[in-house]
């Protein structure tokens, strides 16, 4: 959980806010810059189309993410203003949880401002703009997808005071990061970390190692993930309707007094109450582990 302070930011950007944003400072891209963008954004356009959802690309589309260089957030935050009432905003990298949770109930998304360089196209474990940007801002544009993560924002407000963040921070992390959808024509990505990434959309959809497992609140904030990897495990919504149901009309309590006495579940575990889509042969993971195949 991120604990980082202001002074730790004050030296690059001296106007930084007690809300942590900053300006974009959009005209200080540079030509290289842009290009990394317009290659990444175009490759991802090139790749989802059978492989995102319907959502997704629609919201891809109609804020036209994938070329024309870095976006300008305000742009972006008047068009999706109009739609759902969301704004980006510029953060120079991560917040502390609360304010983090802050911005999402007041239907602020935080965007880092930098972008990941050519030769890190592939792979950046610190997430950027073309992360933050072209992976999650689409589904802003979704009503419900966009009233969940406003949702999601205001239960992680209530739970800083119960000492319950590590299981919240599982469903997002299995969720707005790396959900699929059972779509009426196969799975389907939704998840800013998926649909960002070459590699992971291959591997999410059909790679055999990881397991596929309908999705169950409880079971999700048990189960502990990776962040330097692919996922062992990846939950599969029915429809966002789904996630929308199971934040903004539930009673939190509960579920956390229930997952206080239940064991957390590994990466690569199956639950015996699993609905599993497709139960893994996790050889990706074990030869990661054994040093046998390349950076993801």
């Amino acid at each position: 959980m991120a604990t980082i302070s202001l002074d730790t930011y004050r030296d690059a950007y001296p106007e930084i806010a007690a809300d942590y944003t900053v300006p974009q400072r959009w005209a200080e891209y540079t030509d290289e810059e842009h290009a990394v963008w317009n290659l990444l954004g175009e490759r991802q356009a090139a790749l989802l189309p059978g492989r995102a959802c319907d959502e997704f690309l629609a919201g891809l589309d109609m804020l036209g993410l994938q070329a024309g260089g870095v976006p300008d957030f305000d742009q972006l935050s008047a068009v999706l203003g109009a739609r759902t009432g969301w704004q980006i905003v510029a953060v120079p990298g991560l917040v502390p949880d609360d304010v983090f949770f802050a911005h999402l109930a007041n239907r602020r998304f935080p965007a880092g401002r930098f972008i990941r360089r050519r030769e890190q196209l592939d792979y950046l474990q610190e997430p950027d703009v073309f992360h933050d940007v072209f992976g999650h801002v689409p589904m802003l544009a979704h009503p419900v997808f966009a009233d969940y993560l406003q949702a999601y924002g205001e239960g992680g407000l209530r739970a800083q005071g119960l000492g319950v963040l590590p299981q919240l921070a599982r469903l997002y992390w299995y969720t707005v990061e790396f959900g699929l959808l059972a779509a009426p024509g196969g799975l389907r990505i939704y998840g800013a970390g998926i649909v960002s990434s070459a590699s992971e959309s291959r591997f999410a959809l059909t790679d055999p190692s990881p397991h596929r497992v309908t999705f169950a609140l409880e079971r999700v904030m048990r189960t502990r993930y990776r962040i330097d990897d692919f996922q062992q495990v990846y939950f599969v919504i029915d429809d966002f309707e789904q996630l929308l149901r199971e934040t903004a009309e539930r009673d939190f309590a509960p579920v956390y007094r229930r997952l206080a006495r239940l064991e957390d579940l590994a990466p690569d575990a199956l639950a015996a109450d699993d609905r599993v889509l497709h139960h893994g042969t996790q050889a990706y993971a074990q030869a990661r582990r054994a040093g046998l195949t390349g950076t993801a």
